[in-house]
């Protein structure tokens, strides 16, 4: 009877071990493994534990089942909320790999899988999805995420209000980010493909706020634990980012940590958004990168046609708008487009700034995925090409060397708006 018992005990395991990827042990992984960032020779996995230990992480070629590299060891530990990032090097582009995550001899999730990025000349097209404002308070469940997934997307992209924390407590912090990373949907989808994040508002801290936030290095803390960016800022502050994939360069800015916090880098008699080292950081970023299609994204919208009294958007700091736009003039920074997210509303907007930046600069916004919509964000402006309010949506992004595709896609799989940029339009007439 016990040897029975114990043929069948192990059999369910196997059976659960094929059907899922994850061996007996996974109940020692309370979130994750999720897949951040992805480039062509690199990659990251994270995953938060239940209990402190040394988990380590092992890569094989999925083809050839060879070793990728030496297994590589992290501890989960309370300063860190049992948090774990690996960064993995030396990988081959555009290949697929599977994945161990072991504590000591015991495999606690096996045959889980990730995927490199192509090389940055592919002519293969990319698809990334964008996406901001998740409240898993109005929709606990969110079949936003499985819509991405299903669209096909390579890599997501939020641009903040993920979660809605509006606290620089970092217990708060920690545990609502466990709670929108305890989404099913979400959950799936983070592990099937690469995330990366930049926060807005109500992640940084508070709605509509500003750099001078009491807290913001908690916040920081929190946002680094629970990501797997390529990089978080310079000197210790902010989270600017950015990474590459295929033809496509993404800029994620942090448009609240430097917020009126110092002189302007381009007017010392005014207040800053982004300071002075992210601006620098920002204009040496662009004209060092090769890519047809150049995305400056982050969750502050970069008009002021917003709700009344609403004060945190470009708007408020023109003069670092309009000297980013004389920059991508004089420096000829090609395929420039601008999104933004925050707002609850779905747009698009084209301004003519042909005569500062050598051509139309486009922005998208793409808000929110799972809350819902402000109508009094409906503002007029001049520059609207389309507006909608829909609870939930997101923006798929495909590119090749040529053109870049951008559709506001609902749930439900309809399209509401599609924006073609040919490369050639985003530069300037010679």
């Amino acid at each position: 009877m016990t040897t029975t018992r114990a043929l069948v005990t192990a059999i369910a395991l196997l059976t659960t071990f094929t059907v899922t990827g994850k061996a007996a042990d996974d109940a020692l992984i309370t979130h994750g493994p999720f897949l951040g960032h992805a480039g062509d020779k690199e990659a990251v996995v994270w995953a938060r534990f239940a209990q402190p230990g040394i988990y380590t992480l092992s890569l094989a070629n999925e083809a050839t089942g060879k070793p990728a590299g030496e297994p590589l060891s992290a501890l989960a530990g309370e300063a860190a909320d049992f948090c774990v990032v690996w960064r993995p090097t030396g990988l081959a582009a555009d290949t697929d790999y599977e994945y161990t995550i072991s504590s000591g001899d015991v495999a606690v999730v096996s045959g889980l899988r990730l995927r490199t990025a192509p090389r940055d000349d592919t002519p293969a097209p990319v698809v990334l999805g964008f996406g901001s404002c998740a409240s898993d308070s109005r929709y606990p469940s969110q079949p936003i995420w499985t819509r991405m997934i299903d669209d096909g997307v390579d890599a997501i992209v939020l641009l903040g209000d993920t979660p809605y924390i509006d606290s620089t407590e970092l217990a708060v912090q920690r545990s609502r980010y466990r709670d929108l990373y305890g989404i099913r949907e979400l959950r799936d989808a983070l592990g099937r493909v690469p995330f990366y994040g930049t926060w807005d508002d109500h992640d940084f801290g508070r709605n509509d706020t500003d750099g001078v936030l009491e807290g913001k290095e908690r916040s920081r803390q929190a946002f680094i634990e629970y990501h797997g960016n390529p990089y978080y800022g310079r000197r210790h502050e902010g989270i600017y980012t950015s990474f590459r994939r295929g033809p496509v360069e993404v800029f994620l800015l942090d448009t609240r940590w430097f917020a009126a916090t110092e002189p302007s880098p381009v007017d010392p008699n005014v207040t800053t958004l982004l300071g002075r080292v992210q601006w620098e950081w920002l204009k040496g970023a662009l004209a060092a990168s090769s890519a047809p299609f150049k995305l400056i994204a982050c969750g502050m919208v970069w008009n002021g046609a917003v709700r009344p009294n609403k004060p945190d958007h470009w708007m408020s700091y023109p003069h670092e708008r309009e000297a980013l736009f004389r920059y991508v003039g004089q420096a000829d920074i090609t395929g420039v487009v601008l999104i933004g997210g925050d707002i609850h509303r779905t747009r698009a907007l084209r301004y003519p700034t042909t005569a500062t930046a050598g051509y139309d600069l486009t922005e998208l916004i793409t808000s929110p995925m799972a809350n819902s919509v402000i109508e009094a964000a409906n503002a007029p402006s001049p520059h609207l090409l389309f507006d909608v309010g829909d609870e939930q949506t997101y923006m798929r992004v495909t590119a090749d060397r040529t053109t870049l595709r951008a559709e506001f896609r609902s749930v439900d799989g309809s399209t509401h708006y599609v924006a073609t940029l040919p490369a050639d339009h985003l530069r300037a007439s010679r």
